[in-house]
């Protein structure tokens, strides 16, 4: 019991990167191999490089498809994972494997440099793979990576199946029968891979720029510097060991766009988020003419929202001109053909002032109209001379 226990504890991983011969598929640059080493049990994963995000993205598929972890994880001492391994002292991991190896309760145990045998079982496991995977797919073309994928599952499959020589079984059956049930059942969420930005400093509108977008940091910390952890869904911001908040990520085509979490703000009416119904209040104390271009700016769209910057345009006129001034130019601009005028009617306006021009011009006197011009009766009646 106690031998088949450490047996038990016991996980060698390899990367191998293939030269890319002509038997090779042409897809993929890597090729990720696990196995455990009682049963023989092996995990292939295809990747187009052996970088850290793809590193740990083949650990977390290697996990789901064991159904399990196990206490100790023994890597190849590649850089991804391993930055120093030195004959004396303390092994230094990549901060991302450690923490991705605690996320499954696993300890990382780097084999020994030029120390074959504490791979061993994984180095064999890495001979039969180029017979069964590489050279069993030599004659075929993937166009994806998710479709070579689904071929070496099928090959990995067939390779556990395969009986072995010198002891009963399989692979596959030992595997289920004697491994399977000792091993540490997965946490809850599966580990998501993260970056981390150090030193970013949060403006004076309380948000922190990522990628051409801000977000929201809370408003304690304005004028500080913060620390980003950027997973694929989330982005959070860090002091020190203390998490200040979080947002869901926007996405890549996203530019100058907000995520703001309301308890990040201040308290107070003018800390308020924009929306229509400001808005409006706004307008209305500017003056009745500029409400009326702001309700018919957002008449002119199917959703109030998508008018909102459209509005507030026309509003922080009156930031640099008076509301006497953006008021006279609104109703100028509704006196026109455009129905819905915009900050590009206003502002022209304003710049050469025909606002002032039109407040100081006199009215027109327009002749009373009595039913239109009429002929009269000598007319038609030939009096006409």
């Amino acid at each position: 019991g106690s031998v088949r226990t450490s047996i038990l504890e016991d996980l060698d991983v390899y990367p191998r990167t293939s030269r890319r011969p002509s038997t090779t598929p042409s897809t993929a640059k890597s090729l990720f191999v696990a196995c455990l080493p009682f049963s023989r049990y092996a995990f292939v994963e295809p990747a187009m490089d052996m970088k850290q995000d793809t590193w740990l993205r083949a650990h977390v598929a290697m996990f789901e498809a064991f159904t399990g972890s196990v206490p100790r994880i023994v890597p190849d001492n590649l850089k991804t994972g391993v930055i120093k391994h030195p004959r004396e002292g303390e092994v230094v991991l990549n901060d991302a494997y450690r923490e991705m190896a605690a996320h499954y309760s696993a300890a990382v145990l780097p084999g020994r440099i030029r120390a074959p045998k504490d791979k061993a079982s994984v180095e064999n496991t890495v001979a039969h793979v180029a017979t069964w995977v590489i050279a069993g797919l030599r004659q075929q073309q993937f166009t994806s990576l998710p479709e070579l994928r689904a071929a070496i599952i099928d090959r990995v499959a067939a390779y556990n199946a395969e009986p072995f020589q010198k002891r009963p079984g399989s692979r596959a059956s030992v595997f289920a029968a004697e491994k399977q049930p000792f091993l540490t059942g997965l946490p809850a969420a599966a580990y998501e891979i993260s970056r981390w930005v150090y030193g970013r400093r949060v403006g004076r509108n309380g948000h922190v720029v990522w990628e051409r977008n801000y977000y929201s940091v809370p408003f304690a910390n304005i004028g500080t510097t913060v620390d980003l952890r950027i997973t694929d869904r989330v982005l959070q911001a860090y002091r020190g060991t203390e998490r200040l908040t979080s947002h869901l990520l926007l996405p890549e085509s996203a530019a100058n766009e907000y995520r703001t979490n309301d308890a990040d703000l201040p308290v107070g009416e003018k800390y308020r988020q924009w929306d229509p119904s400001r808005a409006r209040e706004w307008a209305g104390r500017v003056g009745p003419a500029a409400v009326t271009v702001v309700n018919r700016i957002f008449e002119s769209v199917p959703v109030d929202v998508q008018g909102l910057d459209a509005a507030l345009a026309v509003l922080r006129l009156s930031r640099r001109y008076s509301a006497e001034r953006v008021e006279a130019a609104c109703r100028l601009a509704l006196a026109g053909r455009v129905r819905s005028p915009r900050y590009a009617h206003l502002q022209p306006i304003l710049a050469t002032e025909q606002d002032k021009a039109a407040g100081f011009r006199p009215p027109r006197d327009e002749p009373a109209e009595h039913g239109g011009f009429v002929r009269g009766a000598e007319y038609y009646a030939g009096g006409a001379k």
